[in-house]
């Protein structure tokens, strides 16, 4: 199997009988259970393009990967190839165009690396080890999202290798169709190899977070929903009920404690942006994180773990978020119950995210006002059905404001009429109909379902 591959170069191909054969195919959710007949390493397009024709030659499916973080959407791997972009390496700025290309294999970290000390910010994942690719395919939903939209409409070129074996540049002016479909219909339609998008000037950017005790959740919690109402789109604020793991590798101040957090990004001054916040700060916090930040700081903000985690989690986006789901968000996960999830998190969205983009891929906006993100940690796999039974009680506080879903929180496989209105899931179906016709490659969610 993927033996001409082999020849060409000994490490570019692992399979069941090497000795690293599970680390190759271990995705950032270690839930994942990912089971292909190979794991294929190109280490740049031209391999891409081999790794193609190989698997066509061998009758077997590809499903490109860099970090795996929404592995859970994959339906099952036999007869696949998985292919890991992690050697595709490479990040490349253009101050004065405030222009970036990165290969497949880039991380956001590897890229505000490269764009903080040129003064450009780029619409960055919450954490700097999510993958650059599969973030913007699917959307995109950054700090910065509220003035700037998701971060699949700031790509302005993407190279992928089709399933005909072609390498392609494409852009608005060439195969605009597949331009559209990729920025956003999250995949599918070719081994991307490369992107290229805009970054953005932003002079100061203040950020941080703010600790309280969780048994202070109930006045944090409504006194950020406060801030959100006549929050400029130029502040992304979210609150959440974190509950640190009593294990090594956190901060000791909060090591094994639980917290009421807001988590605050304005893109502008600080006296401004402490101005817009004075409810929560005005609490008291036990600690807080807020400053004028270089854009590379951004990453940490969140506090993602930076190693692969076994982890369950939901979402729900939210057309509104009164008063009373709040509260009834507090029910479920707040001081006083037994509630083990990691994190509840509650973020605005709207602004420029809630807006369709002008010239917009097939994701144009995010619908909704409002999303919950929840996680549960599953270091022992017996706590499955009680994390699961805790996501569906903490999102279901939001169900009765739903207003969809969105790709890149999914983390098991929904059909493309979750994500895509009709008109644009039609659409997205021909495209795959014309560029992958026999389904040679596999993508979380896939269009081609009904």
């Amino acid at each position: 199997m993927l033996e001409e591959l082999r020849q060409r170069r000994a490490d570019s191909v692992v399979t069941a009988a090497d000795a690293r054969w599970d680390q190759a195919r271990q995705a950032f959710n270690l839930t994942a259970d990912q089971v292909p007949e190979a794991v294929a390493y190109p280490v740049d397009a031209d391999e891409v393009v081999a790794v193609v024709e190989q698997a066509k030659r061998d009758g077997l499916r590809i499903a490109p990967q860099r970090t795996g973080h929404a592995a859970g959407a994959l339906d099952d791997l036999a007869g696949a190839v998985l292919l890991r972009t992690d050697a595709m390496q490479g990040v490349d700025v253009d101050p004065d165009a405030r222009r970036v290309r990165v290969n497949a294999g880039a991380q956001w970290g590897d890229v505000t690396a490269k764009t903080s000390p040129a003064g450009l910010t780029p619409l960055l994942g919450s954490a700097p080890t999510v993958g650059v690719v599969g973030y913007s395919l699917g959307g995109g939903a950054s700090f910065l999202g509220r003035k700037h939209g998701l971060a699949t409409n700031s790509v302005t070129a993407i190279e992928l290798v089709t399933a005909e074996g072609r390498a392609l540049r494409v852009d608005a002016d060439n195969e605009p169709d597949l331009f559209w479909a990729l920025r956003g219909g999250g995949g599918g339609l070719g081994v991307v190899t490369a992107l290229e998008f805009s970054a953005f000037d932003e002079p100061e950017i203040y950020a941080g977070a703010a600790f309280f005790p969780i048994e202070r959740a109930a006045e944090v919690l409504h006194a950020w929903r406060g801030i959100t109402d006549s929050a400029p789109d130029e502040l992304t604020t979210l609150a959440r009920l974190l509950r640190v793991p009593d294990v090594p590798g956190p901060p000791e101040p909060m090591r094994g404690r639980a917290f009421a957090v807001v988590e605050v990004v304005y893109l502008g001054d600080e006296a401004a942006g402490a101005e817009l916040i004075a409810p929560v700060l005005d609490l008291g916090p036990e600690l807080q994180t807020l400053a004028i930040v270089e854009p590379a700081a951004l990453g940490a903000l969140h506090m993602d773990p930076p190693e692969p985690v076994p982890a369950s989690t939901d979402h729900v986006l939210a057309s509104e978020l009164p008063a009373s789901a709040i509260d009834d968000v507090l029910e479920v996960a707040g001081p006083g119950t037994d509630c083990m999830l990691v994190s509840v998190e509650l973020r605005q969205t709207g602004g420029a995210l809630g807006r369709p983009a002008a010239n917009a891929g097939a994701l144009a906006r995010l619908p909704g006002s409002f999303y919950m993100f929840a996680v549960g940690a599953l270091m022992d796999p017996a706590l499955a059905p009680t994390i699961g039974e805790q996501l569906e009680q903490a999102t279901g506080c939001l169900k009765p404001y739903e207003a969809g879903r969105y790709f890149n929180f999914s983390d098991w496989p929904e059909t493309g009429s979750a994500f895509f209105e009709p008109e644009a899931l039609s659409r997205l179906r021909t495209i795959k109909a014309k560029w992958d016709p026999d389904g040679l490659f596999q993508s979380p969610h896939p269009v081609g379902v009904a």
